[in-house]
């Protein structure tokens, strides 16, 4: 036997000896649960990581959306000798292989084989069919930052970049430093018109539109009397003449902000002239310190919340989807808790235990596992057609063949989501209700108090963080939901807020915008995608942040329901 077989020999019997030790240590090791231990916190640890790391690049791309960017001018030459220039903001950045513009006819070093390209939103949309276009860092022949640079946000048409040639008001050229005072009077005069349009002249039609349905209602019932018709004239003209001052009114806001404008000259060097009635915002990027655009980025965020979108949801703001995303919750959450905590006491206080009620058990379980979809489809067919439809018949024969309740609308939706989360609200409330002893009831009854009042005393408020963790999960996921609310009630835009000055206030028969569904149409059915893209994790930012808000409400209740009667569990 040589050397080396005689050493492999030795330490195949040493680890021998050994192994009964190690596994004797491994055996305790596992044992102990030790393992699993550090599994289960190296999963927690991983999905903390995974949920971090997903709301940091939401927040990043979201919140780089609002921050004022460079406006560069670039000097171009094409592969045929052709100059340009190019004026915009740096969207984006990415290395492209060489091969892959084979058919550009390019001048390039053979040895090279990845060239840089920049995304360059350029705006101005009357001059060029897309506000977005790629540059090769190659056709770049010279890249400025002029001070003089500015970007001009538009009501419509996007943004504008250029240089002012002019500000005219009243037809007379004034100087360039005027330009914040002038749009500061335009800003207010705006005002006064969205005021006008939507509260003034808005109730007026709201009210001839009543007056013109309390008509008809009293035609198909046959009691339009001539006395009756000669009152409903007498407002109906008293309207119109309001109506007709209060757009005289309008009329001269307009004609004041119509006739200032500016000139501007576009790369090409086009003079385009914008109206100071389509103007929100003139800035100077390159011009701002680091303060200012600080606080620019702080008001372009201010907003975003605040305003109404523009231009197919891909501008403006996305304040009609905040108000009906939390409506809606807070309406479900209104219908779903009286329900889900009334079926779970009558489960566990009142029902036998007998096939009835292994068969409700079941049904509760199945319930949470039906797709959402399932509930949109059930929601139309019943609470739309079914029941909205009888409505209509029954209080709004008037209105029809318009549907009033017969259409979906924010009451659907929120019905449609009370028996999605239905489930979560019945079995969290009943745990809660399970870890109640038996000796507290039987306690409670036995000092006289009936059931009912045992309940109310006794149980409830003991369960009541219980059914606040159920409250609480339903509003986390009814948050989230869009495919269900897609066919009970959510549209891309709504002319006017479920809620307003004219009776009965709230409206809720009226559709609304979602904070999901304006994820999805924007991110999906946007004409400009690579305008959307920003908004897109910016309102998904929006939406997490609304949820934990309500979560966190929510919570905090729970916590203070539980700091209340804690004495009372003991």
């Amino acid at each position: 036997m040589s050397t080396f077989d005689a050493q492999i020999g030795f330490y195949n019997n040493k680890m021998k000896s050994h192994s009964p030790i190690m596994s004797y240590f491994m055996n305790k090791w596992f044992k102990s649960g030790s393992p699993w231990i550090w599994l289960s916190a190296g999963g927690v640890s991983i999905s903390l990581i995974s949920v971090l790391g997903l709301l940091w690049l939401i927040a990043s791309r979201g919140l780089s959306y609002f921050w004022p960017s460079e406006l560069y001018q670039f000097d171009l030459t094409d592969e045929h000798g052709t100059k340009s220039v190019v004026i915009g903001e740096i969207y984006d950045r990415e290395q492209i292989p060489v091969r892959q513009l084979a058919h550009l006819d390019l001048v390039l070093d053979p040895e090279q084989e990845i060239l840089e390209r920049l995304l360059i939103k350029t705006g101005n949309r009357e001059l060029v069919s897309l506000d977005f276009r790629w540059l090769l860092s190659h056709n770049i022949q010279k890249t400025q930052t002029p001070k003089d640079l500015v970007v001009v946000e538009r009501r419509t048409n996007g943004n504008f970049y250029g240089y002012i040639e002019s500000v005219v008001v009243d037809g007379k050229e004034v100087a360039e430093n005027q330009l914040a005072a002038l749009l500061t009077r335009v800003e207010n005069f705006q005002d006064q018109i969205d005021e006008l349009q939507k509260s003034d002249i808005g109730a007026i039609n709201y009210q001839l539109e009543r007056l013109r349905l309390k008509t008809r209602k009293y035609q198909l019932q046959d009691k339009l009397t001539a006395e009756l018709q000669a009152q409903i004239d007498s407002e109906i003209a008293t309207l119109n003449q309001e109506y007709a001052e209060l757009e005289k009114e309008l009329m001269g806001y307009r004609e004041k902000i119509s006739r200032d404008h500016i000139v501007m000259r576009a790369m090409d060097g086009q003079l385009v002239t914008i109206n100071f009635e389509y103007i929100l915002k003139v800035t100077f990027n390159n011009q701002l310190s680091l303060v200012d655009k600080t606080q620019l980025f702080f008001s372009q965020i201010g907003s975003f919340l605040i305003e109404d979108p523009r231009e197919a949801n891909t501008e403006g703001g996305v304040f009609p989807a905040i108000f009906g995303t939390v409506l809606m919750v807070l309406l479900m959450t209104v219908i779903v808790s009286p329900f889900g905590v009334i079926a779970a006491i009558y489960l566990h206080e009142y029902a036998g235990k007998n096939a009835f009620t292994k068969l409700l058990r079941i049904a509760v379980i199945n319930l949470a596992g039906v797709p959402s979809i399932v509930y949109g489809v059930f929601g139309l067919g019943f609470f739309v057609y079914m029941v909205g439809g009888s409505l209509d018949q029954l209080f709004y024969s008037e209105n029809l063949p318009s549907p009033t309740f017969g259409t979906p609308g924010v009451l659907w939706s929120a019905l449609t989501l009370a028996i999605l989360t239905l489930p979560v609200v019945i079995v969290s409330t009943e745990e809660g209700l399970s870890r109640i002893p038996s000796a507290m009831r039987h306690g409670s009854l036995a000092l006289g108090a009936t059931k009912a009042e045992t309940l109310w005393r006794i149980i409830l408020p003991i369960a009541s963080p219980a059914i606040m963790t159920g409250i609480i999960l339903a509003i986390a996921r009814a948050a989230g939901e869009v495919a269900p609310l897609m066919l009970v009630g959510v549209v891309k835009m709504a002319p006017n807020l479920p809620l307003d000055g004219n009776f009965p206030f709230l409206h809720l028969d009226r559709k609304f915008m979602h904070l999901g569904f304006h994820i999805y149409d924007v991110g999906f059915q946007s004409p400009n995608v690579e305008a959307a893209r920003p908004l897109v994790y910016a309102t998904a930012l929006l939406l997490v942040s609304i949820i934990v808000a309500l979560n966190m409400t929510a919570v905090s209740i729970r916590n203070k329901l539980r700091e209340r009667y804690k004495m009372l569990e003991h």
